[in-house]
């Protein structure tokens, strides 16, 4: 049968552990080719540990900032959601005769919700009694030759990793970047209640954030990308680089205001402490991070209702932003205070606070001056 149209799930027998299985399925991983593999952690029987090993292969840190309900961190649900988004077709797991049947499950799980071709690694001549059970009801295939084993690795055709042709990055070099500006701003921008269809973004009160080269687009969002594996801050801080907004209004978004074939995002602000409620472009390059952020919040309901950045997410939004090595316009040597290295996020704002009470004073003063018996 061929491949293209055999069962989504695949379970290789690999009876003498051969070392080739093992170096075949790491050497196909390549996630910007769509491929997946997962090498489970040894000693650890978990599923949270299981999704953690998942998020770490897709390049993220495998814990989520925050608090959570009932303690439990969404790992899966991250997970979940960063495959839907990315170009994710294909997921590789080494050491399969040694998952519980609960943890295949769970894998089984994801691969319904998201559709991932799945190939098992038994490392073993016969499937163990838990993987057995575990895939009683999955429609799979088994295979023990290593020819077909590496096509369900690769795909069809087998193609390798092209070479990066990208220069290497400083290490810890900053990205000033002004659309972080008004990230931490003094407004106070209110969510709707009632549904609200805002007209496209017209900047009356500032400036429109200056947009992003091609290069440093592909650069924030490669650090974007890695800084965090939480879906949510990722795409708040996406969001912020090309709206300019502040963290309060960014927390207006609902998983409604996204809107994927129109690739725009609403951003609410009924009191119009700046330019109202409005719609703003999503770039090309930020459309995963939405989408796995709309994911998310399908996934994780019980996290509330927000589609960025929550209410009590602002210390672990700037963690997140400091963790990529993005940062908005620092302020002259001359004038930074706190210690030293440590980013002034609303340096900005306190400049224009600080020159429109200046402004304010200078138009008393002649008043003060004035003789009281004219």
């Amino acid at each position: 049968m061929p491949l293209a149209v055999s069962p989504s799930v695949a379970v290789v027998i690999d009876p003498g552990d051969d070392a080739i299985h093992t170096h075949t399925a790491l050497a196909a991983h390549h996630p910007p080719s769509g491929r997946i593999t997962l090498h489970p952690g040894p000693g650890t029987t978990s599923e949270t540990g299981l999704a953690h090993d998942l998020l770490a292969a897709l390049g993220k840190p495998p814990l989520l900032p925050g608090r959570f309900p009932a303690g439990r961190q969404p790992a899966w649900e991250a997970a979940t959601a960063w495959i839907t988004a990315l170009p994710v077709t294909r997921l590789t797991v080494l050491r399969a005769h040694r998952l519980t049947a609960r943890r295949t499950e769970r894998l089984l799980q994801l691969r319904a919700l998201t559709g991932i071709h799945l190939t098992l690694i038994c490392h073993r001549p016969h499937l163990p009694a838990a993987l057995h059970q575990a895939l009683q009801a999955a429609d799979h295939t088994i295979t023990t030759d290593y020819a077909a084993a590496r096509r369900h690795y690769y795909g069809t055709p087998a193609a390798e990793p092209p070479p990066s042709d990208e220069p290497a990055r400083p290490a810890n070099r900053w990205l000033t970047l002004p659309a972080l500006d008004r990230l931490v701003s003094y407004d106070s921008p209110a969510s709707c209640t009632a549904p609200c269809t805002p007209p496209p973004i017209t900047f009356r009160h500032r400036p429109p954030p200056a947009r992003l080269t091609q290069q440093t687009a592909r650069e924030a969002a490669r650090r974007l990308s890695t800084a965090t594996a939480h879906p949510r801050l990722a795409a708040a801080l996406a969001a912020a680089l090309f709206t300019g907004a502040s963290f309060q209004q960014l927390a207006t978004a609902r998983p409604g205001d996204y809107d994927d074939a129109a690739a725009t995002l609403a951003l609410h602000d009924r009191a119009r402490y700046t330019d109202g409620c409005a719609t703003h472009r999503v770039p090309l390059w930020a459309h995963v991070f939405l989408k796995a952020a709309v994911c998310f919040a399908r996934l994780a309901p019980g996290q509330d209702q927000h589609l960025l950045a929550g209410p009590h997410d602002r210390i672990h939004l700037l963690r997140t932003a400091e963790e990529a090595r993005i940062r908005p316009p620092q302020p002259p040597a001359d004038q930074r205070t706190g210690p030293d290295g440590r980013i002034q996020w609303d340096w900005r704002e306190r400049e224009e606070a600080q020159h429109y009470d200046a402004m304010l004073t200078t138009r008393r003063q002649p008043m003060a001056r004035r003789d009281p018996r004219s």
